[in-house]
This record gives C-alpha cells, sequence and structure tokens, in this order.
C-alpha cells in the first residue's frame, strides 16, 4: 500500500491544495483582464498608444537578437510545441502519472484553442485583415506549458500557499515575457496582444488543473 501510494503521488498533486485559492483569484483577474483589452481592441487593425510605444523600442531588432528571437518563436511554432510536450508527456509516464501527462496536454491545447476562439470573436488584426492577432497563441502556449511544468514540480515538492504561488507565477511570467518580447520583437503581435495571450492561459489553465484533480477526486 505505501509503494502504491508513492507511486501515484504526481497524479495527486496536479493543483496542489495550497495554491487552489490563489491561482482562483489570480485566474479571475486575468480573465477579466482578457475580456476588457478584447472589448478596447475590438475590430482594430493598428496599435494602440501603449502599444506603439513599445513598438518603437521592441518592434525590428537585428542580429543577434532576432537569431534569439526566432528560436523562442520556433518553440511555439506546431514542430516546437510538440517536442515540448512531448518531452514532458514522456517525463509524466516514466513518472507513472497519466492524470498529469493529460495536464501537460490539455492546459496548453485548451488555452491555445482559447485565443483562437478568441481572436474571430474580437476581430483584432495587424499586417492585412487576414492576420487576426489577439491575444497571442505563442504566449499562451509558452505560459501555459511553463505553469503546468511549475504546478507539477510545486506539487512534487510540497510547496503551497505563498510560496508556491510565488514560485508558479514567476516561471509563468518569465516565459509570457520571453514569448511576448519575441512576438513584438519580429512583428507578429503588438504587445497588448501577448499579454491577452498571458491572461488567458492564466485564466485557462488553473482550470483545467481544477478539473483534472476534481476529477483525480471523484474516482478515490
Amino acid at each position: 500500500m505505501v509503494t502504491h501510494r508513492s507511486d501515484e503521488r504526481p497524479a495527486l498533486t496536479v493543483l496542489p491544495s495550497g495554491l487552489r485559492a490563489w491561482l482562483g483569484a489570480v485566474a479571475g483577474f486575468a480573465a477579466l483582464t482578457v475580456v476588457v483589452l478584447g472589448v478596447l481592441y475590438a475590430g482594430d487593425s493598428g496599435p494602440g498608444e501603449v502599444d506603439a510605444r513599445i513598438l518603437a523600442v521592441v518592434d525590428g531588432v537585428g542580429p543577434p537578437w532576432r537569431q534569439v528571437a526566432l528560436a523562442v518563436d520556433f518553440l511555439g511554432e506546431p514542430v516546437g510545441a510538440a517536442v515540448l510536450v512531448g518531452a514532458a508527456v514522456t517525463g509524466c509516464l516514466l513518472l507513472r502519472s497519466p492524470r498529469a501527462a493529460v495536464l501537460v496536454v490539455a492546459g496548453p491545447g485548451l488555452s491555445v484553442g482559447t485565443t483562437t476562439l478568441l481572436k474571430s470573436l474580437v476581430g483584432r488584426t495587424i499586417h492585412g485583415d487576414d492576420n487576426l492577432s489577439y491575444p497571442s497563441g505563442h504566449t499562451a502556449f509558452l505560459t501555459a506549458f511553463v505553469l503546468v511544468t511549475a504546478l507539477l514540480v510545486t506539487g512534487r515538492r510540497g510547496l503551497g500557499g505563498p510560496a508556491g504561488t510565488s514560485l508558479v507565477l514567476a516561471a509563468a511570467s518569465a516565459a509570457g515575457a520571453a514569448m511576448g518580447w519575441a512576438q513584438v520583437a519580429l512583428g507578429a503581435h503588438y504587445p497588448t496582444d501577448t499579454l491577452g495571450g498571458w491572461c488567458t492561459a492564466l485564466a485557462v489553465t488553473p482550470a483545467t488543473a481544477w478539473l483534472a484533480g476534481a476529477g483525480r477526486s471523484r474516482h478515490r
């Protein structure tokens, strides 16, 4: 019995109980931010005032930073994303945690799916009417992937409360900032698009993890 509980421990901590209230509050605020930005920029085809100021500094970087931006951008492309998710799923299965493996796929997948739906609803474009831009799917993917990974690491380490929440949010913020910078530097998105993508992941991923944890509790 002791060995059985140890093997299943990762599956029981896809969303550590000490983080649920904290991340729930963050998810609610993030969802509100996504909606507000979506309303503000609905139907727009150009940068807002804040976007213009940031673009004046970040847009159009040259070598070697352009190569760095392209490398980061690759992580959000289908091949790069598949490599990241595949490696994480393999690790979860080696740890005998299929529920964590499902979360690694579902968290980023639902976050990106949500951005795709929102793009059609908001209708903000960049570089032509066919290029829907808000919110950024690349930013949502990397943020969600790192957020899920941080949640699993936090659960295995038994961290909770402010310490665990700070670790998870710091990791998600670093990922969102890196991908957001790359998207703006490459001219693929406005800065507010990347903020919307980051917030989409912060809203969707904790909810996905909660559902995975609730599912586990019902089957105990």
